[in-house]
């Protein structure tokens, strides 16, 4: 009699626990897994932190230098066409070809003449100096900003899709690396038949010619 009365009452207490962990599930809503950054309006991811860190400055890019507690010397500038950025105090920095923190360290010894222990932050707003060409028998050849992660695959929807006379198993990426030039092959009809050793990642300044 003691057993049933136990069972009976160890089973009102589980259906009580999981009802209450459900529950707190669908109150709680989906979950959004920490490592995978919220997609933008247009479906696109944003750049990876790890990406703006590494990246490299040039002109037309639009940074913002807070200094704290300064209200007068914390400003929104874009890189001049000769590299260039100019601000109080400081004066000229050269900006283009370098990172956030390499021009966030400089600024910060050259407050370091005027302002005790500055503390200066360099973020970058706006990437407008990144661009890639998409040439030969596309529908709308241009150049593009290249604002986030982007495959040859993309930047040819981004000039409107092939011509009905483009060879898709022959488009070649030309790159410069340095003094060198590479010349890169892609098949897309490969790369849509699953191929992913197909998939090439675009860099700033890429050119993507489809014959």
């Amino acid at each position: 009699m003691h057993d049933n009365h136990a069972l009976r009452g160890n089973g009102r207490l589980a259906v009580i626990v999981a009802f209450t962990l459900v529950a707190g599930l669908a109150m709680s809503g989906p979950q959004q897994g920490t490592d995978t950054p919220p997609a933008t309006d247009n479906g696109n991811r944003p750049p990876v932190a790890a990406d703006v860190a590494a990246y490299r400055l040039g002109p037309e890019d639009l940074i913002e230098v807070f200094v704290w507690n300064e209200e007068d010397l914390t400003k929104e500038v874009s890189v001049r066409p000769d590299g260039r950025i100019s601000l109080p105090l400081v004066n000229e920095v050269m900006a283009s070809g370098r990172t956030a923190e390499e021009i966030q360290q400089e600024i910060t010894v050259r407050l370091g003449a005027y302002l005790e222990d500055p503390v200066v932050s360099v973020l970058v707003k706006e990437i407008n100096s990144a661009k890639i060409s998409v040439l030969g028998e596309v529908r709308d050849a241009n150049r593009f900003l290249l604002r986030q992660r982007t495959t040859v695959l993309d930047a040819i929807a981004m000039a409107g899709g092939f011509t009905e006379y483009a060879n898709r198993g022959n488009v070649i990426v030309v790159r410069q690396d340095g003094e060198t030039t590479q010349r890169i092959k892609v098949d897309i009809n490969d790369l849509l038949g699953g191929d992913d050793s197909q998939l090439l990642v675009l860099q700033a300044n890429d050119s993507v010619f489809v014959r």
